[in-house]
């Protein structure tokens, strides 16, 4: 009988996975680029009391057996790479990718990190950035004199400028996209960026709107897939599910106290 304590109490904390999970999508609702994530789980080691298959008698057997469960943990947090929504932000310097691909940056540590947030700014140097300063891969500097509000970005990622007073577009460089097998596998370690893992695969540099890559979209940005309502009905289930298995719980201790009590 108390083995459905510890099952119970394995149901609350999955459920109160499932709920920090949830929230963590709802709190990141208005982010940029941000991918929404779901809780998935798995049974517990059984007890088996019987084996289906073992022998009744000497001309019989079981047809099934007698395993009871212990519960369940947390397997996996799966990340939607699903495209996003977009929103018209009139901003040069915004970036959205429509389909497949991450812009890439470097890392002050010299690694490379992958992101689909394109809210893109300039430093002191005229180096096109991210909001946290890291450096596009290949990085695209502006030439000195460059008129910022004529920056111009195609849907295959070159990028032209007007210098001074001419009227004439300069090309400063391109922007590349980069997929993976498994984009699921990515490690996600905030600030909208994501690294490559051994299941995620190798990093496939190519160039916007070509071979299967996005299309670039300037005066863009990609907003969070979450949906809420999806997002409410979940966490509806969720605290369902938390209720159940506090039930399971308080009944497995009415029981109890019944049993302690049968000698009165």
């Amino acid at each position: 009988m108390v083995r459905s304590l510890w099952i119970g109490a394995s149901g609350m904390i999955g459920g109160q996975f499932n709920i920090d999970v949830i929230a963590n999508n709802l709190a990141n609702i208005n982010t940029t680029g941000y991918k929404r994530s779901r809780a998935e789980f798995e049974e517990l080691l059984y007890q088996t009391h019987r084996l289906a298959g073992s022998p009744s008698s000497e001309l019989t057997i079981y047809p099934v057996g007698i395993q009871v469960g212990v519960g369940v943990r947390p397997s996996a947090t799966l990340k939607y790479h699903t495209q996003g929504s977009l929103q018209n932000t009139g901003n040069k310097l915004d970036l959205a990718i429509s389909g497949e691909g991450y812009f890439r940056v470097v890392l002050p540590d010299g690694t490379y990190a992958y992101t689909r947030d394109g809210s893109l700014k300039l430093d002191a140097n005229g180096e096109i950035v991210t909001s946290n300063g890291y450096r596009f891969e290949p990085p695209i500097v502006l030439p000195e004199g460059a008129r910022v509000e004529t920056v111009k970005i195609t849907d295959n990622g070159v990028v032209y400028v007007k210098v001074g007073d001419s009227n004439e577009d300069i090309e400063v460089g391109r922007i590349y996209l980069y997929r993976f097998i498994n984009p699921a596998g990515l490690d996600s370690i905030g600030e909208n960026l994501f690294k490559e893992t051994v299941a995620s695969g190798p990093a496939y540099e190519g160039i916007p709107t070509v071979d299967g890559f996005g299309k670039l979209h300037q005066g863009f940005l990609e907003m969070s897939n979450v949906n809420p309502v999806r997002e409410f009905v979940d966490m509806i289930v969720a605290q369902r599910a938390y209720e159940f298995n506090s039930k399971a719980i308080q009944t497995t201790d009415s029981m109890l106290s019944t049993a302690v009590n049968l000698k009165r």
